[in-house]
């Protein structure tokens, strides 16, 4: 690209790439910069990035056009997008552009994310080309997919986005039209709920981490939390809705932010028990 179709086939012309992305912790955001750079690198032409991350960036979003090749990331939540985010989510458009969604997981599933997110997007002007869902570490835990995405899954990354750049090129040079992306799960199923080993479910959706002594009042945890759920005059208080993203956790200086809610805690030895000893897939969909 940029490449042209036929009159009456799809028309591709991709003028630039863009990485969109929220990524509390980082790992979303190494998975769609690597597909985008390649992408971008592969088609010719300039990359460019919106992080909607943190809260402010969550007032606007880019003006997109047919020209645009977007590689969306989000990571998965309770089987799902993170509902909090759905609001904003639900206010963008694409303009026409061209879609990669992508999801990461913590290593146990990602259930209905990613059907999930290619249903939004087709709903908001974007044309879905391909998708894909990347294990990641798991939010609040270092054990489930610790230190992932790691080389191999950066090497995935960017096999996927060769994989995406060939079918592009195959769908002008055939003249054969790009369908939406088919995946995996149903954009409609329910969310997924924690339980116990007797079967009764924990109920997480309140807990909030605590801090400790080591806390120098420094706010970094303040200026990183995706929900600004953090008092920025007192780094102790969390008078805001805590999604559990655990940015404030993995990113404070001084190690003084954690969980002590015992349900939670319940739920992370769990998981850990029954997934931490494997090295869960990820999965492409061309």
């Amino acid at each position: 690209p940029p490449i042209y179709a036929e009159k009456g086939c799809i028309i591709m012309e991709i003028k630039k790439v863009w990485k969109i992305f929220f990524s509390a912790t980082g790992t979303t955001e190494k998975i769609v910069r690597t597909v985008a750079d390649c992408l971008a690198a592969s088609c010719g032409v300039e990359v460019t990035e919106y992080d909607f991350t943190l809260p402010p960036e969550r007032e606007g979003f880019p003006s997109l056009t047919a020209t645009d090749l977007v590689v969306f990331g989000c990571p998965t939540y309770a089987g799902r997008l993170p509902n909090l985010l759905l609001n904003y989510l639900n206010t963008i458009t694409g303009g026409g552009a061209y879609a990669i969604p992508i999801v990461t997981f913590g290593n146990r599933a990602f259930d209905n994310s990613l059907a999930e997110l290619c249903s939004l997007l087709e709903a908001h002007e974007f044309h879905t080309i391909a998708a894909a869902a990347f294990s990641c570490e798991h939010s609040f835990s270092t054990t489930l997919g610790g230190g992932r995405p790691d080389e191999n899954d950066l090497k995935d990354a960017e096999n996927f986005a060769l994989s995406v750049f060939g079918k592009m090129v195959k769908s002008v040079a055939f003249c054969q039209p790009i369908n939406p992306v088919e995946v995996d799960g149903d954009p409609n199923a329910a969310y997924y709920q924690p339980r116990d080993r007797h079967g009764d479910s924990i109920d997480i959706r309140k807990v909030k981490p605590v801090t400790t002594k080591a806390c120098t009042q420094c706010g970094f945890c303040a200026e990183v939390c995706p929900m600004g759920a953090i008092d920025k005059n007192d780094c102790t208080r969390t008078p805001g809705i805590c999604i559990k993203c655990c940015a404030c956790i993995k990113k404070c200086p001084q190690g003084a932010k954690l969980f002590t809610d015992t349900g939670l805690l319940y739920h992370k030895e769990e998981l850990e028990a029954m997934y931490g000893g494997r090295r869960a897939e990820n999965s492409f969909y061309l």
